[in-house]
């Protein structure tokens, strides 16, 4: 899906037009092949430019190419991704490419939040490329902080309900979020990159506000960074808390469960005794059966008040 927006100069407003004009914004959401041809044929640029941010396995880089006059930004974005019965907080590649300095493109795979938002943002200017290359990353950055609120608030309802259940399901859903933390720290890292490379090396043109939009950004993006290697530390801890708590209860039902049978062994060991065809005490005894289950009592009680009191019951 390729859909064209531009910004009128004289009323300063962003709509979405039917056909491409001088300085506009490009949007392209899993576009055909048909699509991509039809773009880089108007603008005169290679198709593979484009195809470079519909790579699933694309890293955040930045790539320019002076004899075609284009400047390609990729970053990743945090999407959220259904495995099975799990969901699990991951990234895809979002690309911003500059088409000299008459056009602005934006790739990505398919629909997320980031480009919602920047669509529903009314302080969007076609004409302004820069800025709106940076409005992109700045809310990219606060999309991953959203992100990682969202898994420190499932972690904290998962750990809640294993305090008082130890359920498979709950495990597997703190493992899918360590899962998932582990998809955004790496994808931050690589945007921090792109955002320092992009500050130092001066890349695009950049006015006094852009600098601090920018600077803004790597703010929020180094915030995300730690924040993401915390709630990766905290989930670490209660995993392998959970884990000593697993086998402890595991050796006390096995505790207990040894005791248990030592304490049901001693009546069967006298009743088996008794049961064997060969001379025994009691045998003429007309009470010698209720002896028997006295002896066995008595001695079942014994037994069970010395496991009491060396902590095997318990």
């Amino acid at each position: 899906m390729v859909k064209f927006y531009y910004t009128d100069l004289i009323t300063d407003k962003t709509d979405e037009v039917e056909d491409i004009k001088l300085g506009s914004w490009i949007d392209m959401c899993n576009p055909t092949e048909e699509e991509i041809k039809d773009i880089c044929n108007k603008l005169e640029i290679e198709e593979q430019t484009i195809k470079y941010a519909l790579d699933y396995e694309e890293k955040a880089r930045i790539d320019q190419d002076e004899e075609e006059g284009t400047t390609l930004y990729i970053i990743d974005t945090p999407i959220i991704e259904r495995e099975d019965d799990s969901i699990i907080y991951s990234t895809i590649p979002f690309g911003v490419i500059f088409v000299r300095d008459e056009y602005i493109i934006t790739v990505s795979l398919k629909n997320n939040k980031l480009i919602d938002k920047i669509k529903a943002n009314k302080n969007i200017y076609t004409y302004k490329k820069s800025r709106l290359l940076l409005q992109i990353i700045y809310t990219n950055a606060q999309l991953f902080l959203d992100s990682l609120n969202n898994i420190n608030k499932e972690s904290e309802v998962a750990k809640g309900v294993l305090k008082t259940s130890m359920k498979n399901k709950e495990v597997l859903h703190i493992l899918d979020l360590e899962k998932s933390l582990v998809y955004l720290a790496t994808a931050l890292k690589s945007n921090e990159l792109v955002m320092e490379k992009t500050m130092r090396g001066k890349i695009i043109k950049l006015y006094e506000e852009d600098e601090d939009l920018l600077e803004d950004a790597i703010i929020e993006n180094k915030q995300a960074i730690e924040m993401s290697q915390i709630y990766s530390n905290i989930l670490n801890t209660t995993m392998e808390a959970y884990a000593s708590i697993i086998s402890n209860n595991l050796n006390r039902v096995m505790k207990i469960l040894t005791s248990i049978t030592i304490i049901i062994a001693i009546p069967t060991l006298i009743a088996s005794f008794w049961g064997m065809n060969v001379p025994v005490p009691f045998e003429n005894n007309s009470s010698g059966f209720l002896l028997m289950i006295l002896v066995s009592l008595i001695l079942t009680i014994i037994a069970t008040l010395w496991l009491k009191k060396n902590d095997m019951l318990n």
